[in-house]
């Protein structure tokens, strides 16, 4: 799928240098195709590199997808240039009467934040409750799991006595769920976080589907039954460095984190790694625009009704 994006996005290059399929949009212009609408709420400080990699796994399917970036904190980045954000993000009072196929809600190193010391909680809330009505399938990724059970369902902050950090090994519990089309019964994904989304506490207080499932790193890949939300509490979009620079970053802090468990050759942390998640990420992300989006959205964005058959 070329995902659309604006000529002069960095990340157009990036992805091209890898072979990613992407389309300008002075290019997709000359294409009779309504593309899919998809709004990324990018919550994480390094706002390119996050871009990078949701964008890649964005990318690997046969339609048109036109990508629109949008923030909620009006702070001064300090990782992202101020022109930058300026070009390619929307402000929420730009987009507030569109309607959406899809939204992505990024994750955020808000693992140890308490819900009401997070500056932009009412927004996020307010983006949140917005969907409901303006958008055909949300995704959640990480800690925006975790602000999605609190918002949606009342489920309260989860954490863990240590951070959970590493590469793990997952079961897949519902082999012909959509979402887990294709999935290998077992395979590997990272996670890195302080939340805590035990299975049990999800089954109890929601009517949502959990697919996907890890001894270790608890729930992974939960959906409702209508197909209009999902949530992932691990990074499949992760590059195969960013364990790596986490871990380093938080050595240089003087943090003393425990080496990220199954990610460097032989747990020695001088040894490069190497990306044991990558067709299980570009999978998962392929069958949600598909059979969470594509499938069910309406042709015409101005009625937002899905079809849930």
């Amino acid at each position: 799928m070329p995902i659309r994006v604006p000529d002069e996005l960095p990340a157009v290059n990036f992805l091209r240098n890898e072979n990613v399929f992407v389309m300008t949009s002075s290019r997709a212009k000359t294409q009779e195709i309504r593309p899919l609408k998809v709004l990324v709420l990018n919550l994480m400080p390094k706002k390119i590199e996050t871009e990078n990699q949701f964008l890649r796994l964005l990318s690997n399917s046969p339609l048109q997808i036109d990508i629109q970036l949008l923030r909620i904190d009006s702070r001064e980045s300090k990782n992202t240039p101020t022109e930058h954000l300026n070009n390619f993000y929307c402000n929420f009072d730009d987009i507030q009467d569109e309607n959406f196929d899809g939204l992505i809600v990024t994750g955020a190193p808000l693992g140890l934040v308490d819900f009401c010391d997070v500056v932009y909680w009412p927004q996020i809330a307010r983006v949140i409750e917005w969907a409901k009505e303006h958008v055909t399938s949300t995704l959640f990724v990480c800690w925006a799991v975790q602000a999605a059970l609190n918002i949606l369902y009342g489920i309260p902050k989860m954490t863990r006595k240590e951070k959970l950090s590493g590469v793990y090994l997952h079961q897949t519990l519902q082999p012909h769920a959509l979402l887990t089309r294709g999935f290998d019964e077992t395979f590997l994904a990272p996670h890195s976080r302080y939340a805590d989304f035990p299975a049990d506490v999800i089954r109890q207080h929601t009517d949502l589907d959990i697919l996907v499932a890890s001894e270790q790193a608890g729930a992974y890949l939960f959906a409702s039954k209508d197909k209009r939300l999902a949530f992932v509490t691990g990074h499949p979009e992760y590059d195969v460095l960013t364990l790596a620079g986490e871990f380093f970053r938080d050595c240089d802090a003087g943090l003393d984190p425990t080496v990220p468990v199954n990610y460097f050759p032989e747990d020695n942390p001088e040894l490069e790694p190497k990306a044991s998640w990558r067709s299980h990420g570009h999978l998962l992300f392929v069958n949600w625009l598909n059979y969470y989006v594509y499938q069910i959205t309406p042709y015409d964005l101005r009625k937002m009704n899905p079809t849930l058959d």
